[in-house]
């Protein structure tokens, strides 16, 4: 329920002008999710969100930038396709097994993704761990991953 709570939080703040909590919550509400304010309280704080100013002089959510928030779709995907060569799945993991020397690259883009069933991930030289938020998240994380390759 929380991850998909966090993705719809995500599609709200990226597609609506949502200036305060209580606009947060009735747009899920919207959505038929319903959220109490302390609910909407917490998943700001999880998900970091952060208060951009707009046109208008007022604020905002947003999610929180990162240096690198320009890196252009096509090459998350180029990355994915030319490194990932498996995906295999254990409990709340998922390893990616890469091609030499690429770990790194893919687990970049995982964490670039922002994808709310990501924990965190690890690469070594050839391999990638990506915890998963539970068990359910694992499989919607191979899916994302999948729509890569």
């Amino acid at each position: 329920m929380k991850l998909e709570r966090h993705a719809k939080i995500r599609e709200i703040i990226e597609t609506g002008n949502i200036e305060t909590q209580e606009d947060l919550a009735n747009a899920l509400r919207t959505e038929k999710i319903e959220v109490t304010q302390a609910t909407v309280s917490r998943d700001i704080k999880e998900m970091m969100l952060v208060k951009i100013p707009t046109s208008n002089g007022r604020y905002r959510y947003a999610m929180p930038s990162t240096p690198s928030s320009n890196v252009p779709p096509e090459r998350i995907t180029r990355v994915f396709r030319e490194s990932v060569t498996d995906i295999l799945a254990s409990l709340c993991m998922v390893v990616l097994r890469t091609h030499p020397g690429t770990a790194a690259s893919v687990a970049y883009a995982v964490d670039f993704m922002h994808w709310p069933e990501v924990l965190g991930s690890i690469a070594g030289d050839d391999t990638v761990f990506i915890a998963a938020a539970d068990k359910e998240a694992v499989n919607a994380l191979i899916k994302h991953i999948e729509a890569y390759l």
